[in-house]
């Protein structure tokens, strides 16, 4: 019988390198932890209707790329493709919005599923860490979450990567430039797909990544010549609460972002170094989506950051992040009696929070010192009949090689000193 392989499009995180996808999440979260955002977990599957009503009908993840099932009891349900509707429908639910304390932030952290066709850095499940502030239009808040962002990927070491922003507008300003942008479109030569986009959702159009679309886009309508006294006032303000932070950022007046609920502030962080998939997260304002999926008024802004792509990030600048070794003493015992005074104290070492392991299965000598080294321990403990009888061990340091007799009673103390 062949064995199992992973479904296409998807990947297993395995040691060593998931601890880099680990070290990731976590200086992703770190500036947000501090910054008043408390987690959030949603569960990996929705109601279709949430994503149809929320990222959109006329969208490619709703329309192509969503994992959608009918359950047993009859119930439609899709697997989450992105994080926004499913924390902002979980913070609905449980009246987050009532305590009192606007905005409600949080951010979560978890896997995504969409049916596309894999590729380097594209994946049909695939991992982020999102951050939402529901509740508030303030254009402080819009700065906030793009320096945090920011702040996490210089965190890790990473130089290479570009914000772009821009703004979408509201429901004042945006229904006159899509009418221009209609016209436009409907006098260029696209194909019948494309030419549906022009009703349901022109903005959609200028992200075509085709060639040929973008070379008759020259020239299209550009949102920024079509907002209003209001927005351009807060886009300009958030612009100048970057500039203040010292956050670099690039004025893109046709980024729109794949998802039908932005509104205003729209940004997307790219990294050159990663080829066709250069975006390695992005957000934006979402000030009318509570309202789509059945909720009160509530103005918010968001984004989410891809795992995988900033691994990929990281791996195309070389940078290598100081990962803590896994083990730091690994205790190889000789004989039954070696074994249960090394195991009890590799117990005590653990208790100390020291990082141990043990050489299990009975190996020789050799065997076990080999174990010892690809462990990537600092220090071996080795002990024997002859050295219990004497109420020592032998302490290793694995990088110059040197020995010495260390009495059992005060390994756990010596090795806290060592390591500390």
């Amino acid at each position: 019988m062949s064995t199992f392989k992973a479904p296409k499009g998807t990947y297993d995180l395995l040691p060593p390198d998931s601890a880099t996808y680990l070290a990731v999440r976590e200086a992703i979260a770190a500036p947000l932890r501090n910054s008043g955002y408390g987690y959030v977990e949603t569960p990996g599957f929705e109601n279709v209707e949430l994503f149809a009503r929320g990222v959109g009908e006329s969208t490619d993840i709703v329309n192509k790329e969503m994992y959608s099932f009918t359950t047993r009891g009859g119930d439609q349900l899709a697997l989450r493709p992105e994080g926004t509707a499913s924390v902002l429908r979980a913070a609905l639910e449980a009246n987050l919005h009532k305590a009192g304390n606007l905005p409600v932030k949080l951010w979560y952290s978890g896997s995504y599923y969409r049916y596309e066709r894999p590729q380097k850095g594209r994946y049909r499940h695939f991992s982020q860490v999102g951050a939402e502030a529901i509740g508030a239009e303030d254009p402080a808040l819009d700065a906030e979450l793009i320096i945090l962002a920011d702040q996490a990927y210089r965190s890790l070491g990473l130089s290479q990567f570009r914000i772009l922003l821009n703004s979408l507008g509201d429901k004042e300003c945006r229904p006159v430039y899509r009418a221009a942008l209609q016209d436009f479109l409907r006098g260029l030569d696209l194909d019948e797909d494309t030419r549906r986009r022009i009703d349901i959702n022109p903005l959609r159009v200028l992200d075509d990544k085709r060639d040929d679309v973008q070379k008759q886009l020259v020239g299209a309508p550009l949102l920024r010549d079509y907002l209003c006294d209001a927005c351009k006032a807060y886009h300009e303000q958030v612009r100048e609460l970057l500039t203040a932070a010292g956050v670099v950022y690039e004025d893109d007046p046709k980024l729109v972002r794949g998802l039908d609920y932005y509104t205003r502030t729209t940004f997307e962080f790219v990294h050159d170094g990663l080829g066709s998939q250069s975006a390695v997260g992005g957000g934006g304002r979402y000030d009318g989506l509570s309202e789509m999926i059945g909720g009160p008024a509530l103005p918010s802004v968001g984004w989410a950051l891809g795992v995988d792509r900033t691994v990929l990030a990281l791996q195309a600048e070389g940078v290598a992040l100081d990962l803590p070794a896994a083990t730091s003493v690994f205790a190889v015992p000789l004989g039954e009696e070696a074994r249960r005074v090394l195991f009890a104290k590799v117990t005590e070492v653990r208790k100390a929070g020291v990082a141990a392991d043990f050489s299990y299965g009975g190996k020789g000598l050799k065997a076990a010192m080999k174990a010892a080294n690809r462990s990537g321990a600092r220090f071996a403990i080795v002990a024997g009949e002859r050295d219990l009888a004497e109420g020592v061990v032998q302490l290793k340091d694995m990088e110059s090689g040197e020995q010495e007799a260390v009495a059992v009673d005060e390994i756990v103390a010596v090795l806290q000193g060592k390591l500390g």
